[in-house]
C-alpha cells in the first residue's frame, strides 16, 4: 500500500544531516548509530508539515478483510448526541467512512444547520465541515493514527481517531460485529494493557493502565526493542534525541503517564512539545484502554499497528 505523506523540505534536511552524522562511527559505534538514527526519525516526525509531498508505503501491519465494520456509543452525551461509525473495506482498503453524531430523533450533527452556525462563530470550523473532513482524511491515509486533528474539533477529531483505530483493528481481524462503546460508564477496577506488534524505528510499545476505585491511579506507557531495552531508559535514544528535539523519552514518557492519571481523560492530556508523534500515540492508544476500563474488559489488546516508510 502506498500513499503520499507530507514533510517540509527543512525538516527532511534535517533529518538527514542528523542521519548522516550518526553513521559516521566506525563498527563498534552501530547500535549507537542505531539509536541515532531512531531518534532522529522521531524528530523528523514532529517537524513535518504540508508543504512537500513524500510517497509512503505500508511496511507491516496486516491486511484489511473486505466488509462494513461498525462501531457506536451506548449512551447519548449531555448535548444529545452519540457517535455512529460505519467503515467499508473493499480489495482490501478503506472505501468509505461514515463518521457522525445522531440525535434521538436520529437526526445528524453534520446536518444540524444551528449547532453548525454556534460553533463556526467560536471554533471557525462545525460538523458540517470536520466530519467530512476527517472521514475523507481516513479514507485518504488508510490509517487511523495519520488522520489529522482538525483545529477547532480537537476533542471530536480525538474521538475519531480513537474509533477508527477500533475499527481497523476489526478489520483486521475480519470482525463485522458491531463494537459498543460504553462512553458514559464509569471505570472498573483492574489492569488494563495493550501493546503494538510491529516496531516503528526499532521499537513497539507498550501501555499499562491500572484503574483502582474507578480511577486511573498508574500508567505505564513506553518502548520495547528486540533486545528487551526499555525505551526511557536508552541513554543513546535519550541524548540523541533530547540533542535535536529538546526532549527525549526519559522525559516525554513520565509527563503523559503522569498527565493521564492527573487529568483521567485521554483528550486532556497536553501533546508534549518536541515529541508531538509519541504523544499522540500515547492519547491513541490510552483512549481505548480506557474503553475497555468503561466495559471492564481486561484483556491484553494486541495492536498488528500499520507502519509506514519513505519509499527510496
Amino acid at each position: 500500500m502506498k500513499f503520499k505523506k507530507a514533510m517540509s523540505v527543512a525538516s527532511l534536511v534535517f533529518a538527514s544531516t542528523v542521519v548522516l552524522a550518526a553513521c559516521g562511527g566506525n563498527e563498534d559505534k552501530k547500535d549507537s548509530s542505531s539509536e541515532s538514527s531512531a531518534a532522529s526519525s522521531e524528530v523528523a516526525k514532529d517537524s513535518s508539515s504540508k508543504e512537500e509531498t513524500k510517497e509512503m508505503k505500508q511496511v507491516a501491519g496486516g491486511e484489511l478483510k473486505d466488509g462494513t465494520y461498525k462501531l457506536v456509543e451506548k449512551d447519548y452525551d449531555d448535548k444529545g448526541w452519540k457517535v455512529e461509525f460505519a467503515m467499508t473495506v473493499k480489495d482490501g482498503k478503506i472505501t468509505e467512512s461514515d463518521y457522525n453524531y445522531i440525535n434521538e430523533k436520529g437526526d445528524k450533527k453534520s446536518d444540524d444547520k444551528e449547532y453548525q452556525k454556534a460553533m463556526e462563530a467560536k471554533t471557525k470550523t462545525g460538523p458540517a465541515m470536520f466530519i467530512p473532513e476527517l472521514n475523507e482524511a481516513l479514507v485518504a491515509a488508510q490509517n487511523a493514527a495519520d488522520v489529522e486533528v482538525v483545529s477547532g474539533a480537537t476533542h471530536s477529531s480525538e474521538a475519531f481517531r480513537n474509533y477508527a483505530q477500533q475499527l481497523v483493528q476489526a478489520a483486521q481481524a475480519g470482525n463485522q460485529e458491531t463494537i459498543e462503546i460504553a462512553n458514559t460508564a464509569d471505570l472498573q477496577d483492574g489492569t488494563y494493557s495493550l501493546a503494538t506488534k510491529n516496531a516503528s524505528n526499532g521499537w513497539t510499545e507498550t501501555f499499562e493502565m491500572t484503574v483502582e476505585g474507578g480511577k486511573i491511579t498508574k500508567s505505564n506507557y513506553d518502548g520495547t526493542n528486540d533486545k528487551g531495552e526499555i525505551k526511557s531508559e536508552n541513554k543513546e535514544y535519550q541524548e540523541m534525541m533530547k540533542k535535536t528535539a529538546g526532549v527525549g523519552p526519559a522525559d516525554f514518557f513520565p509527563t503523559l503517564n503522569k498527565a493521564l492519571v492527573e487529568k483521567q481523560d485521554a483528550g486532556a492530556v497536553e501533546v508534549v512539545s518536541g515529541a508531538t508523534h509519541s504523544s499522540e500515540a500515547f492519547k491513541l492508544w490510552a483512549a481505548q484502554l480506557i474503553n475497555a476500563a468503561q466495559k471492564g474488559d481486561t484483556a491484553k489488546i494486541e495492536v498488528d499497528n500499520i507502519v509506514m516508510e519513505e519509499v527510496k
